[in-house]
């Protein structure tokens, strides 16, 4: 059942996504090469901890940490690990806060300098991708309108791999609710779109194939061919001609120009 939100509960998850956003920031602070993603684990859940939050992925279906940090052609749920990263690596880190009875959920994809081209180009494409199915995220649309958007711009213009085993969601009093935002499908395909739902939309785009396998433990997902994979999200409540955006890039941006560590391009 796709559940409309009020006035009153879309503010208290843009707080909870507001606070995703201000992690993956205090996260882009950190990131260089010789820290390990278990460290930036361990910061984040320290820092939704004394904001008065619980990470929303502890314990979620036996999930064992507060972050999910994906490393290179790990494309999401990797587990924080203690080894070290390295210059070149690509850091997919997928952040949820749970505050006030309500869940927020980003993620964004790091560069630790110096990236390859391709790579840069993958993390830009990820990230326009991303923007461009916001921009059909309004209400009369089709959750099919969304989708299409994705995968046209990464897929068909691009030539990159759309994942379609892992997809968006709905957000509110769950983490996942309905309705499922796949990467990829057709216009005016799916739940019609109206003034009040809140999705999740997260593109996962591999540089190469779009097939994908698990990890031994039932929870990293791998691009099959072994190259890099990238991955943005946003939480965003549906509105008549623009999707207000819940989460922010700003100060994740901001952090990721101050850091020489890390590749920028804003």
């Amino acid at each position: 059942m796709i559940r409309i939100k009020t006035n009153e509960e879309v503010e208290l998850i843009r707080e909870s996504a507001l606070l995703v956003s201000s992690t993956l920031a205090e996260l882009a602070s950190i990131l260089k090469p010789g820290i390990t993603t278990a460290q930036l684990d361990k910061r984040a859940e320290e820092f939704i901890l004394s904001h008065q939050a619980i990470p929303s992925f502890k314990n979620y279906r036996g999930y064992p940490f507060a972050t999910c940090i994906s490393v290179n052609d790990a494309v999401v749920h990797g587990f924080p690990t203690d080894k070290a990263l390295k210059e070149g690596d690509l850091v997919s880190i997928d952040v949820g806060v749970y505050k006030n009875g309500f869940h927020g959920d980003s993620a964004y994809t790091f560069g630790l300098s110096p990236v390859l081209e391709e790579h840069q180009l993958l993390m830009r494409v990820t990230r326009e991708s991303l923007m461009i199915g916001i921009e059909k995220a309004i209400s009369g649309n089709r959750v099919g309108d969304v989708s299409n958007a994705i995968q046209e711009h990464a897929e068909r213009k691009h030539h990159f791999g759309v994942v379609r085993e892992l997809v968006g969601h709905g957000v509110g009093k769950q983490l996942h609710e309905d309705p499922q935002v796949p990467n990829y499908g057709k216009k005016g395909a799916g739940p019609k779109l109206k003034d009040n739902m809140v999705i999740a939309i997260e593109p996962m785009i591999n540089l190469g194939t779009r097939d994908v396998v698990y990890d031994s433990d039932g929870w990293t997902v791998r691009t099959r061919d072994g190259k890099y994979s990238a991955h943005y999200e946003h939480t965003v409540c549906i509105k008549k001609n623009k999707a207000d955006i819940l989460s922010s890039f700003s100060d994740i941006t901001t952090q990721e120009k101050n850091n020489a560590a890390l590749f920028s391009d804003y």
